[in-house]
């Protein structure tokens, strides 16, 4: 009986410490994004899905044959579920997982509020909600450089039309904190 107890108590401890050693996103995760100047906070929940939560200032170009072409700047609130799902295999080939370097799933949910210019060279915009699935991978290196990608198709909304269209958020920054 002692044996069978020993036996037991040691496998798990042994799965306890294995436990412990699996890599995990962080808990809480500050960031500066300097492409579309914005700040980033990313909570984890558990050791593969977050909540990413960004404001920043966007910038997109728009052509159409009635009006020409033209830019518009606006500032934004991007909320996104994330599930990174190649954790342990990065850690398996010796690459780094802080900072939550490594790839992911999401939703995203995306708020575009309404540009506001006097400059004839931008176009005012008008407030609009995207969501949609995406795909993306984050790397953060030496000094805290960090840089994001994600790509998906989403459906956007606003007062005048809905309609399906590419997601590409492409970010470059610093994580701050660490």
């Amino acid at each position: 009986m002692k044996k069978k107890f020993l036996l037991f108590s040691s496998l798990l401890a042994m799965t306890a410490l294995q436990a412990q050693d699996k890599p995990s996103v962080e808990k809480n995760q500050f960031k500066i994004n300097v492409l579309a100047p914005g700040i980033v906070y990313e909570h984890g929940f558990n050791t593969k899905n977050t909540l990413y939560s960004e404001v920043s200032l966007g910038f997109g170009y728009q052509y159409s044959g009635y009006s020409g072409s033209n830019w518009n700047f606006y500032p934004l609130i991007n909320e996104q579920f994330r599930h990174y799902y190649n954790l342990e295999k990065r850690e398996a080939k010796g690459k780094v997982t802080a900072n939550n370097s490594g790839g992911f799933v999401a939703m995203t949910a995306s708020y575009f509020f309404e540009s506001r210019t006097t400059n004839d060279s931008f176009s005012s915009s008008i407030p609009s909600l995207t969501v949609g699935p995406v795909w993306g991978f984050e790397r953060t290196y030496k000094g805290n450089l960090n840089l994001g990608l994600n790509l998906g198709i989403g459906y956007n909304m606003d007062k005048y039309d809905n309609d399906f269209i590419p997601i590409a958020n492409f970010t470059l920054g610093w994580v701050i904190g660490k």
